[in-house]
């Protein structure tokens, strides 16, 4: 029998507790993320997107797009998240955030003040994150990757334009193919309907994300 054993000491303490991956199970239908990520324009100039999202039901909602993070420009989109939040009848308890210098202390006040704590990632550790990591890694590679962003305003039309694509239209796998805001739908069984089936696709964004729909 180990050492360890025989003192009274359990060889592997604190198995029992709960895991992150625990966490994030048990508070999910209350459960944000939030981050910041960065692209540049064909000028050089470097700008930082501000998005969140719901673990739930993974709605991603675009918080901003500036050139210059100021501590005052993220406690007002702080504000805004919470209005938003208020508006949709979203109820949340807990905010994921990374220990980016971009958020100052008062951001995490607002929060508190609607009733949402704050929990901070680990150092270097995406993988606590990982929805909201998983989520600026699908926008780059389906919208920023392939689209030349001029500028703010640019930038800003493109983010809304992917925003309610990825709620409205884009299945997700991790929701059984439904969508953010919609359920997904009952299938077609029926062989008449299948045989008469109109499917129209739209474009966005010049051609660079395309919707699908069943024609009226």
């Amino acid at each position: 029998m180990p050492q360890s054993k025989e003192a009274g000491i359990e060889p592997a303490p604190g198995r029992a507790s709960s895991t992150w991956g625990d966490f994030l199970r048990s508070q999910a239908d209350a459960l944000l993320a939030c981050d910041f990520f960065e692209t540049v324009t064909p000028s050089g100039a470097r700008l930082y997107v501000f998005a969140a999202i719901e673990y739930a039901n993974r709605r991603i909602r675009i918080l901003g797009a500036t050139a210059h993070p100021t501590a005052s420009w993220v406690v007002q989109a702080a504000r805004n998240l919470v209005m938003d939040l208020e508006d949709a009848g979203c109820w949340a308890r807990c905010l994921i955030r990374d220990r980016d210098g971009k958020f100052p202390r008062l951001f995490d006040a607002v929060l508190k003040d609607a009733g949402i704590e704050v929990v901070l990632s680990g150092v270097r550790i995406p993988r606590v994150n990982s929805i909201m990591e998983r989520w600026v890694r699908t926008c780059r590679r389906e919208l920023l990757d392939r689209t030349l962003i001029w500028n703010q305003r640019h930038l800003l039309h493109a983010l809304r334009e992917f925003e309610t694509f990825y709620n409205e239209h884009r299945p997700h796998q991790g929701l059984a193919n439904a969508r953010p805001l919609h359920p997904l739908t009952a299938p077609i069984e029926d062989p008449d309907r299948i045989a008469r089936l109109d499917i129209r696709r739209r474009a966005r964004l010049g051609g660079t994300l395309h919707a699908y729909q069943h024609a009226a």
